[in-house]
């Protein structure tokens, strides 16, 4: 790994935390499957498209957290056994309302922010900048993504959310 010019002990940790995050984005994406197949009501048009934009976007970020691992020379968890157990992302029923589902992915993006947190801060003890640029990319994306949603559940003229 000299080509990298990192500690391959320092980059352990992000590592473990980069895998924790893959297995979180896992768990989040079947989410979205989930609530895209599901999806009904009033706000089934609009939901189904932006869960599916979700999904897409959730699949690609897999994809790249995996090869960051694998640039760093260690192993991504691949089985969905590990991704459940190693995930701070629960599970959710096929048989929730529109808003529930939106108040959920909500939840789910605190939880994935904090953990592109513990990625950051691994990865900057390591001096790899890299991964810190990856994930940081991320966290806007997210956030922004955060905002959209809710917006979405805010009642029109109210600067804030339904309860």
């Amino acid at each position: 790994m000299n080509y990298l010019n990192l500690d391959k002990k320092k980059t352990a940790a992000t590592a473990k935390e980069l895998n924790t995050l893959l297995s979180d984005y896992h768990v989040y994406y079947q989410k979205l499957r989930n609530f895209h197949w599901n999806i009904v009501g009033k706000n089934f048009f609009d939901l189904h498209i932006k869960f599916e934009e979700m999904y897409d976007d959730a699949k690609l970020k897999i994809d790249e957290i995996a090869e960051r691992i694998l640039t760093l020379r260690f192993q991504p968890v691949s089985n969905l056994s590990d991704y459940l157990q190693q995930s701070n992302i629960d599970e959710a029923s096929s048989d929730i309302k529109d808003t529930e589902m939106v108040s959920e992915l909500l939840k789910d993006h605190g939880t994935i922010l904090k953990q592109m947190r513990s990625v950051i801060e691994k990865a900057d003890k390591a001096g790899d900048e890299g991964t810190i640029d990856l994930i940081g990319g991320y966290i806007a994306d997210i956030e922004k993504v955060s905002w959209m949603l809710d917006a979405w559940t805010m009642k029109a003229g109210s600067s804030h959310p339904e309860a």
